[in-house]
């Protein structure tokens, strides 16, 4: 931000619900938009969840690998047929927001650039970014001039350095120099080198590219020894259409992962009614049925997107108020504050667990 000031722009914030950030586009018109994966999510899956019959989906879907081939192809252009047909009104929002370019994760507009990068607060924000006419997703650019980035063994997670996959850890003129008092949390995050220990687990790729493939912090043992990393399961399970929020939890004493679910307000009354379900939304997240059809579609997700049997969650219960900051579940970035999760559902997640035994 203070980079922004001194380059004599100004600085807006969004209402806080991400659920009115169109409309914050609109108002505020942003020129950069830094913007974290979760939220284009949201916005990519209200898109498609308005394509309300068969046929739209399809179109929409079909449309959208278009684009995404030319894309690969090194074709930019907003002027294609599936522009003027399919993403026009989509072009016109952001057209309205003046967007010049986007900081965020692998996602590209028909009509804005939109950069990948990557790092954390401790390095200042930012440690490697992607490259202008680099238009390719899954990767967060190369490191930046400030700073070095090594992979590092994560034994336990069968992680080699030696295969080009680790821990990242950054050292550089950006990279902090400690926690305000803190000296045994500036010890887990600094090693006596000085390199930052980020518990991101990232692949180098051919071309030089970090790609961030799993998360080393907050991993756990299930009872058979299978170590669990919740925050990417919940990835997974987020491109569910009628899911909004989801915490993964998983025991050491226990053979299985449970979840807690928290539906989408948005979409998940057109969601049910294609099931065959009606009611108001508090009424949808008490049904059994609805809960099982959520369930088989994560689980459905999940393998698609090659989650091991033993990373699936067994069973979930349906939550009815979003985890915000507002009720002390999510850090101001958005994060989840996964202690105060555990102890918020512990009743939930017991009642799981013995009916899971029953």
């Amino acid at each position: 931000q203070c980079v922004v000031l001194c380059h004599g722009a100004r600085i807006g914030f969004f209402q806080g619900d991400i659920r009115l950030l169109m409309d914050d586009l609109k108002t505020l018109q942003p020129t950069v938009f830094p913007v974290v994966p979760r939220l284009l999510n949201r916005m990519f899956d209200k898109i498609f969840g308005q394509a309300d019959t068969s046929l739209k989906r399809w179109l929409l879907d079909f449309a959208s690998k278009r684009k995404e081939a030319e894309l690969r192809s090194g074709i930019v252009r907003n002027n294609s047929f599936w522009d003027k047909v399919i993403f026009r009104k989509i072009q016109v929002c952001l057209k309205a927001s003046k967007l010049n370019f986007a900081v965020v994760g692998s996602h590209m507009s028909s009509y804005n650039l939109f950069y990948e990068g990557y790092g954390q607060t401790e390095c200042t924000a930012g440690c490697s970014l992607s490259l202008p006419g680099d238009w390719t997703a899954g990767h967060v650019g190369a490191p930046m001039p400030c700073n070095v980035i090594k992979l590092v063994d994560v034994q336990e997670m069968n992680y080699l350095a030696a295969k080009g996959e680790g821990e990242v850890c950054i050292k550089g003129v950006n990279v902090f120099r400690g926690y305000l008092k803190d000296p045994e949390k500036t010890a887990e995050a600094l090693d006596k080198d000085g390199w930052l220990h980020t518990g991101d687990i990232g692949k180098w790729l051919p071309n030089g590219t970090l790609k961030i493939i799993d998360r080393k912090k907050h991993i756990f043992k299930l009872a058979q020894g299978e170590y669990i990393a919740p925050e990417k399961i919940e990835n997974v399970y987020l491109r569910c259409e009628a899911v909004a929020q989801v915490f993964v939890h998983g025991e050491s004493l226990q053979a299985f992962l449970v979840g807690v679910v928290v539906p989408d307000p948005d979409t998940l009354h057109n969601w049910a009614k294609k099931k065959g379900f009606e009611g108001s939304y508090q009424e949808l997240c008490r049904n059994k049925d609805v809960k099982k059809y959520i369930l088989e579609d994560m689980v459905r997700i999940g393998k698609e997107s090659g989650l091991k049997s033993f990373e699936q969650v067994k069973d979930i219960v349906l939550h009815t108020e979003m985890f915000s900051i507002e009720n002390g579940l999510l850090t101001p970035t958005l994060k989840a504050k996964r202690p105060e999760l555990r102890k918020y559902f512990q009743s939930q997640i017991d009642e799981l667990y013995a009916n899971a035994k029953m």
